[in-house]
């Protein structure tokens, strides 16, 4: 069995703003196998986060095809392609996306929902996730009484929940202090020890060299470069 897991073939995604085209990524090709750590870098607007949004079925390219173990994303049905999101690759915001009124423990829960677990097995299964990113005594607290970090950790949770095969992160330190990133990216480590793919996205550069294997620049919509 090939060890790819996501392919990404002569990707294109272009948006008419106006009189103007803009060519967010024009011609990205790019493998994703087991054991990477993917940092994706660049400066804004050099296509990184829509490049993320691509591979986790966010959105539909232009041109070119995403892959994930051989099958085409564009030829997934609604569920299946709601499945994949659940189950297959877990995503983590820079801006955290919890709900506000829902405690940690139910953030959790709810990305469970779409699995086979019911009940006090799913509450049981997000309580493991967050007692395993050290929140155990956060369960029910709500994201405005958490910290950033604390916030963070429970996105990270809930991105496990389907147990993934890829982790996708979209500048995931970018809103925490230097601690808290490092935690973060020190957890993201871990997880990648585990056997979980990370494809990250960051502007630092230092965070991209200290942790993961593989760094892609990305300048204009293409790869400039694609180096461990």
């Amino acid at each position: 069995m090939s060890d790819d897991l996501l392919v990404v073939d002569d990707l294109h995604r272009h948006f008419v703003r106006g009189p103007q085209t803009v060519r967010a990524l024009d011609g990205v090709s790019l493998r994703v196998t087991r054991g990477d750590f993917v940092a994706l870098v660049g400066a804004s607007g050099s296509g990184k986060s829509t490049l993320l949004n691509l591979l986790a079925g966010l959105d539909t390219p232009t041109s070119g095809e995403v892959r994930f173990r051989g099958r085409a994303l564009t030829a997934y049905s609604r569920r299946e392609i709601a499945r994949y999101r659940a189950a297959r690759v877990g995503m983590i915001f820079q801006s955290f996306h919890l709900i506000p009124h829902s405690t940690a423990l139910e953030n959790v829960e709810l990305a469970l929902c779409f699995g086979p677990l019911r009940g006090a097995e799913r509450r049981a299964t997000a309580r493991g996730l967050l007692e395993r990113l050290g929140l155990g005594d956060r369960l029910d607290h709500r994201p405005a009484d958490l910290s950033g970090g604390e916030q963070q950790r429970v996105a990270v949770a809930r991105a496990l929940a389907g147990d993934p095969e890829v982790l996708l992160a979209d500048e995931p330190t970018g809103n925490l202090d230097a601690e808290n990133a490092a935690m973060i990216a020190n957890l993201l480590r871990d997880l990648h020890r585990d056997g979980v793919a990370v494809v990250m996205t960051t502007h630092n550069l230092d965070l991209a060299e200290e942790y993961a294997d593989r760094k892609v620049r990305l300048e204009y919509g293409r790869i400039a470069g694609d180096a461990e």
